[in-house]
């Protein structure tokens, strides 16, 4: 069986360093790994409508943010297929026949929805397209019968409702459907970076967010402002790594060699940690440690993105490219779904047989 991986991002917005750690930078990571055959990288922007619904114009104008900021990480157009949600619109009717599968009180258990739902107040007035939410991305996984879905462990209930999906399907209708299995950052740290805040999400909405594009100068003012530990008044006072969003950031992005290269009073992240807790270390050299370690990360970034932008029509038709690529596998599942549920009424030769032998003789 081909080992194929499906996953993606809504587009609301420039993607921040959440989604680098979460999932951008092992995106990279396994495209050059060589061990998947094909890697589909999803802009869900028929997911972000389901709660932007009155705003379309923030969702078709973050479509060139969001690939800008793919390629940007380290995204290759020549080994991963990126391309539009929207524009596959298999994904739609595959979506339509998985409904029958799925009871809606089966929707309502779904922790992560019920989170969203929470999150977003529509706890009176839930959009059906929102509910729907699970389903449809059910429908996205299987449509490219893929093997592996890079998440974080938010997202599991997801997975494993998408498995309960393919196993209904195969068997009311036979074995068509691959069932997935999730792959989970291999940094505990990962999982969820907090925002500049300390809040546990890095937001947009929130105003925590240091973005990939953002310039050098944006990055050390929210260092700078980053929450710490709200006890750790003097320099000289022991500090708290519970909750301290600079070392969580540290623990994400720092190395040992940037120990040498920007604070040799240190070999490792660990020496200056027992430091900081025994008493005597500010946070303003931890924080200026971390600008430095940020900035190693980000400025390849920021460069890649500037080639790209200059180019935009290229990205278009990179674009283009990963959506015609998805659209045809993702036909591909759709015909032979259609063929096991027996609703292809005109590819099947069988089936106007049976018609002219029942009224014709």
């Amino acid at each position: 069986m081909a080992k194929i991986i499906l996953t993606g991002d809504r587009p609301t917005g420039r993607l921040h360093l959440g989604h680098y750690v979460g999932s951008l930078r092992r995106r990279v990571e396994l495209q050059n790994s060589g061990e998947f055959d094909k890697i589909f990288i999803m802009i869900a922007d028929a997911q972000a409508l389901t709660d932007n619904f009155d705003n379309p114009g923030k969702i078709r104008d973050n479509i060139i943010e969001v690939a800008l900021d793919y390629l940007s990480a380290g995204l290759d157009p020549e080994k991963v297929n990126i391309f539009i949600q929207s524009e596959v619109t298999e994904l739609t009717e595959l979506t339509f026949y998985y409904m029958n599968l799925v009871t809606l009180s089966r929707l309502e258990r779904n922790p992560t929805v019920k989170t969203e739902i929470q999150l977003r107040n529509f706890e009176t007035s839930i959009p059906v397209g929102f509910l729907n939410y699970p389903i449809s991305q059910a429908s996205d996984i299987t449509a490219f019968k893929a093997t592996t879905v890079p998440v974080g462990e938010d997202q599991l209930p997801m997975i494993e409702q998408a498995r309960e999906i393919v196993r209904k399907f195969n068997s009311t209708y036979g074995e068509v459907l691959v069932e997935p299995d999730a792959l989970l950052p291999n940094n505990s740290v990962c999982s969820r970076l907090p925002g500049t805040d300390g809040k546990a999400k890095m937001s947009k909405s929130l105003g925590n967010c240091i973005y990939l594009s953002d310039t050098p100068e944006e990055v050390s003012k929210k260092v700078m402002s980053m929450f710490t530990d709200p006890n750790h008044l003097k320099v000289s006072d022991p500090g708290s790594l519970e909750g301290n969003t600079v070392f969580t950031y540290l623990d994400a992005f720092c190395k040992d060699e940037h120990f040498e290269k920007y604070c040799p009073d240190y070999k490792n992240l660990q020496e200056m940690k027992d430091h900081y807790q025994r008493g005597g270390l500010g946070d303003v050299k931890v924080k200026r440690l971390l600008i430095n370690v940020l900035e190693d990360e980000l400025a390849p970034i920021r460069a890649r993105r500037a080639e790209y932008e200059k180019n935009i029509k290229g990205v278009y038709d990179i674009l283009k490219k990963g959506t015609d690529a998805a659209k045809k596998e993702a036909a591909q599942t759709l015909s032979e779904v259609k063929a096991a549920m027996k609703i292809n009424y005109f590819e099947d030769p069988s089936l106007l047989e049976g018609w002219q032998e029942k009224y014709n003789g």
